[in-house]
């Protein structure tokens, strides 16, 4: 049992249902089928997708009419491409619909070279950082959390599979080169097919976990993937990511590493699977239930 006070949130990612890398993967369901899932299943909150309306007018209501919260959302970064006051002029639009919406968070992932929307480049591509830029990178990083915490936001950048962060050596750069602004999304999916240990991740840095993402796996799907030389999106199309409690990873013990640290925020699933074989309200509620049970086991408490 915990010693410090934790509480979470339950919230979902819109990718089982709508995957924005794959428009074809969900690409007709309306946004509403998606909202009235969410709720009915029991979540509390959703991130931004793809097809969700920019304009706060219009955002709000449509979620207020399913009791939802906005969650942030992923935001793709090009920090190797242009210095932070760039990045910070790109990004007015999308900070600007999270703070109309009342999020607390800014997802950012570094996307100017990464291959995981590229079905013609084997994950084994995964383009790799010198040191040099390593010192680059870091520093812009620091400046535009630096910026997003001057605007009430938790900065909280999403290590991913085909991107500059993606292996321990990679998450290890980037926790040297970085300061403090620069949380993390702990994404228990990727980190497992990186090669990280997500439960270590959370003990060791517990003042930069500033989001979760809970997806589960399953290792010999990834294996086979990368074998014969497929790309990440191939990896999803095969089913190598599920919802927690449909793979193998220990989610009692990453909801008592969060119990530990005293982790206060979302807790977000986010399985990308093809719809038409794993029934996103069916998965959903499956996934939802298995942390439901984890954290009640692990001590947390859980804010509707």
């Amino acid at each position: 049992m915990s010693t410090r006070l934790g509480s979470i949130r339950f919230g979902v990612s819109p990718i089982a249902w709508i995957n924005d890398d794959m428009p074809e993967l969900g690409g007709a369901t309306p946004v509403e089928t998606v909202l009235a899932d969410a709720r009915a299943i029991g979540f509390s909150g959703i991130e931004l997708g793809g097809k969700f309306p920019r304009d706060p007018q219009a955002l709000k209501p449509l979620l207020a009419a399913h009791g939802l919260d906005l969650v942030g959302g992923w935001y793709s970064g090009n920090l190797l491409a242009h210095d932070a006051a760039a990045e910070i002029a790109a990004l007015q639009g999308h900070l600007a619909l999270l703070k109309a919406m009342g999020s607390t968070v800014f997802v950012h992932a570094e996307t100017s070279n990464a291959i995981h929307g590229d079905r013609t480049r084997p994950l084994a591509q995964t383009p790799r950082l010198d040191a040099a830029e390593w010192a680059v990178f870091g520093r812009r990083l620091t400046e535009v959390a630096d910026y997003i915490a001057g605007q009430g936001l938790r900065f909280a950048y999403h290590h991913h599979l085909g991107t500059v962060v993606e292996r321990p050596d990679d998450l290890a750069q980037f926790l040297a080169r970085t300061g403090p602004s620069v949380g993390l999304t702990v994404d228990t999916g990727h980190a497992a097919l990186g090669g990280i240990d997500a439960v270590e991740v959370i003990r060791a840095h517990p003042a930069r976990v500033a989001h979760v993402h809970c997806k589960d796996v399953r290792q010999p799907v990834f294996q086979a993937l990368m074998d014969r030389g497929g790309s990440f999106l191939d990896g999803v199309l095969d089913g190598m990511f599920t919802v927690p409690g449909d793979g193998r990873l220990d989610y009692a013990a990453v909801m008592r590493a969060l119990a530990d640290i005293g982790y206060a925020g979302w807790v977000i699933i986010e399985a990308e699977q093809d719809p038409a074989k794993a029934d996103p309200r069916q998965y959903g509620e499956m996934g939802l239930r298995h942390l439901q049970q984890a954290a009640a086991g692990a001590g947390l408490t859980v804010v509707s």
